[in-house]
């Protein structure tokens, strides 16, 4: 395993990030395909024999059970000095914002319920899930930076936003003397390549982390086309993202499957090798321990210019979808959100 500076942080960690969005409590969330916590303790043990110190949840996994799951398994398996902890926060419900219950207040109930459920006193990096569109993000970084105040996080990044939402939104922390974010978590893979147009060049100019998400497009880069497996069945989000595009992408995935020959390598290894050249770490989903065993060995893989420009060529521009989709201002009260107090920024 290597390791490197998350941004500007001083957090060490590996270049394989562990997702765990796939441990916790069947029918308990989102979905239906997750594993339970035997198995989840043995593909954590078996990431942690591998060199993997960095592992990312959230607090909408599986109704928390995610965070329970990888908190057990870190206290009987490493030392929290050891490992560095990634999780997430939702925007206020609709219900928060009636009760009248302030962006600050929401973010202390969540990273305390996120504790509990870890059985840690602190995350390493807390991260804002997605983009709150009621709530001033002078209340988001005023609350995240009490809770760094407080012990309970040592640093924050953002994950499904644009690049000019975190362009302002660090603009304004530092205006503030608040917090910055160091890193951002977005779609990216090799199939999906948008985040190139303008963040990427955000975080090179402000060495701010990139940890994307979905690096092996659910599995899609994984697999020769055709191939399926019982979670890529049961997936309806995944085929949400991916299907639409199906045509498009399997001649890039005929070449990483290509590659993968030519090296005897598996798909996996050449997919995320290409990645690695992009991004500080890659969130990596694991329900197997062969999944964080094909990871793991892609670090040590070195693609040549040649290759990688073979694997991009064939790439052409794709709508935004998921969350990203939804991410958008129209019918948003865009003012009230980049206010601070009566001053627009």
């Amino acid at each position: 395993m290597k390791y490197t500076k998350l941004g500007n942080s001083d957090l060490n960690v590996s270049r394989i990030c562990m997702g765990c969005m796939g441990f916790g409590e069947a029918g308990s969330g989102q979905h239906s395909w997750t594993i339970d916590e035997p198995h989840s303790r043995e593909v954590i043990k078996h990431g942690l024999d591998l060199g993997v110190n960095f592992f990312d949840t959230a607090i909408a996994y599986q109704s928390g059970t995610s965070e329970q799951y990888l908190g057990r398994a870190l206290r009987d398996f490493a030392k929290r000095d050891e490992v560095v902890v990634a999780t997430k926060f939702l925007p206020r419900t609709p219900q928060d914002i009636s009760a009248g219950i302030t962006g600050q207040q929401h973010i202390e109930r969540m990273i305390n319920k996120s504790l509990q459920n870890l059985g840690m006193d602190y995350v390493d990096l807390y991260i804002y899930h997605m983009w709150d569109w009621n709530t001033p993000i002078y209340d988001i970084l005023d609350g995240l930076n009490n809770v760094i105040k407080a012990g309970k996080v040592r640093y924050i990044g953002i994950s499904n936003c644009y690049a000019w939402q975190l362009a302002k939104a660090n603009a304004l922390a530092e205006k503030e003397g608040f917090a910055k974010f160091v890193s951002v978590q977005g779609h990216y893979n090799l199939i999906f390549r948008e985040e190139e147009r303008e963040m990427a060049m955000l975080c090179a100019q402000d060495n701010i982390a990139m940890t994307p998400y979905s690096a092996l497009a659910s599995g899609r880069l994984a697999r020769l086309p055709g191939e399926t497996s019982q979670r890529a069945e049961q997936d309806t989000y995944a085929k949400f993202k991916y299907d639409a595009t199906r045509q498009q992408d399997e001649l890039i995935i005929a070449r990483v499957a290509e590659l993968a020959r030519k090296h005897g390598v598996s798909m996996t290894e050449i997919s995320l090798a290409w990645l690695l050249t992009k991004v500080t770490a890659p969130v990596v989903g694991a329900t197997k321990p062969h999944h964080i065993e094909g990871a793991v060995k892609a670090v040590d893989l070195q693609l040549t210019d040649e290759e990688i420009q073979y694997l991009q060529q064939p790439y052409v521009p794709h709508s935004l979808v998921g969350v990203m989709a939804q991410n958008k201002p129209e019918n948003k009260d865009e003012k009230h959100v980049w206010s601070t107090g009566s001053q627009k920024i």
